[in-house]
């Protein structure tokens, strides 16, 4: 996990005792919030503003007690929060070591350097909060993303959340395992969405009790999905290989995978990296195999994380028979491959009518690492195709030789892209001949050859003149 500037926390506050100093506007703001969580709001003022009066009289929930003086050091004992609004940094310290004595977690309203909490803007569905905290440095931004959240969450959230409430006491009752019962809640979720203003009652809850006892045992007895993550940017992960995440017991994720991809996934899920890079150490194939076959008949939810697309030069095909041989359940969810996402960045149909009638995908290299001996070369040759070689970074000399040997043009347009979709993707660009002998860029890179290469020619000769240069130094 990334560094947090702080920790969301939500603080049960029914029936406790929380102190504000102050009667300001601002003040009031706060005392709302913490009686519509139940507290019991005692208020030091010498002044007190008319939204507070008018709480005091009618509480969202709660109660709130004015107390018409000063605030001292021993009123801030045996309570839960303390909370302070000050216009004075003097009486704001004064207050803060009052509460930190006292053993009391402090908030000074608008004051950050004073708080041992921070109050974020809340999206209210209750019993569903989402709070979104900037740690006090832009409020109005949070406000905004508020506002988004807002909308984008339906009122009747709400309910659902409340069903989900009244309903948790049956499931445990229920004789579902933990893993059923987990489903049941994965199956309340979907009815939920797809039935975002609708009011759940009883019948929902049988019907969904008695669809999760029919799945359950499929559940039990684990399960492998395996999810491409695309070539790098999380933003290209499809809705289904989110899902899948989410409800994942354990990742086995490559070396490839973007870490921004792992952020979507449920946060209980144990992370196992079982690194494939090229040309260097990683888990045997085998070995990975029996990991996740192992960890899928112990009842474990696995998902399998693959770069790009799975089913294209993942070696999906012997985890898939592994899994078979197994009697495991497996499913695919495809992702975007390197191919699809470098041609959506540079605006490159890999199939446009007047270059190219065909595409095809290749290995740059076999399983031994090297240039496979079986690839059809005529095929590389054909000047309507666009070729896309996949990890060609050792082979790739090997490869283009052979291939102009074959009749394929040495000035066909060629383009080398390293880090496709990715904040650092970079790219040479210029003949296949010349790719050939420069130094392609550093991280995983892939190469296109074809005529629809031919518009990135002018735009990137500089590059491709330095790329050479540095390819020539000693």
């Amino acid at each position: 996990m990334a560094p947090l500037a702080r920790l969301p926390v939500f603080f049960s506050l029914a029936e406790k005792r929380v102190v504000v100093a102050g009667g300001s506007a601002a003040a009031a703001w706060k005392v709302e919030l913490l009686a519509a969580a139940g507290a019991r709001v005692d208020v030091f003022a010498e002044d007190v503003c008319e939204e507070l009066l008018t709480l005091a009289d009618q509480p969202p929930a709660g109660t709130v007690n004015i107390y018409r003086s000063r605030w001292h050091d021993a009123a801030l004992h045996g309570y839960t929060l303390a909370i302070g609004a000050f216009d004075d940094n003097t009486e704001a310290t004064h207050f803060h070591d009052a509460a930190r004595l006292a053993g009391v977690p402090c908030n000074v309203i608008d004051k950050p350097d004073f708080c041992d909490f921070s109050f974020g803007a809340i999206v209210n569905r209750s019993p569903m909060v989402v709070a979104i905290s900037t740690d006090g440095a832009a409020p109005v931004f949070a406000q905004a993303i508020r506002s988004r959240i807002e909308a984008m969450l339906p009122a009747g959230f709400a309910r659902w959340a409340q069903a989900a409430r009244s309903w948790r006491d049956a499931v445990k009752q229920s004789g579902l395992p933990f893993n059923g019962r987990r489903l049941f809640w994965q199956n309340f979720t979907r009815a939920a969405l797809q039935n975002p203003n609708g009011v759940p009652a009883d019948d929902n809850f049988r019907t969904l009790l008695q669809e999760t006892k029919q799945e359950a045992p499929s559940a039990e007895r684990g399960s492998v999905t395996l999810v491409g993550a695309g070539p790098g940017d999380p933003e290209l992960l499809t809705l289904r290989a989110v899902r899948a995440l989410q409800s994942a017991d354990v990742i086995l994720f490559d070396d490839l995978v973007a870490k921004e991809v792992l952020d979507f996934a449920r946060r209980e899920a144990r992370r196992m990296l079982v690194g494939k890079r090229g040309h260097g150490p990683s888990c045997k194939q085998s070995e990975i195999n029996a990991l996740m076959v192992g960890l899928a008949k112990s009842g474990r939810r696995v998902v399998r994380l693959k770069g790009g697309d799975p089913m294209i030069f993942g070696r999906a095909g012997e985890e898939i028979e592994a899994c078979r041989a197994a009697g495991i359940s497996i499913e695919i969810v495809p992702g975007i491959t390197a191919a699809q996402g470098a041609a959506s960045r540079l605006g490159i149909s890999l199939t446009h009518r007047k270059a190219a009638r065909r595409v095809q995908y290749i290995t740059g290299h076999g399983e031994d690492g090297a240039l496979p001996s079986d690839i059809d070369w005529r095929s590389i040759a054909d000047p309507t195709a666009t070729t896309v070689i996949y990890m060609p970074k050792k082979t790739l000399p090997a490869l283009v030789e052979s291939a102009i040997a074959a009749g394929l043009d040495p000035a066909t347009p060629a383009l080398a892209i390293a880090q496709v979709t990715r904040p650092d993707e970079t790219m040479i660009s210029g003949t296949i001949a010349e790719l050939g002998k420069a130094q392609l860029p550093a991280g995983p890179t892939m190469v296109m050859i074809g005529k629809m290469c031919a518009s990135f020619q002018s735009d990137y000769r500089r590059d491709m003149k330095t790329a050479m240069q540095t390819s020539a130094s000693p």
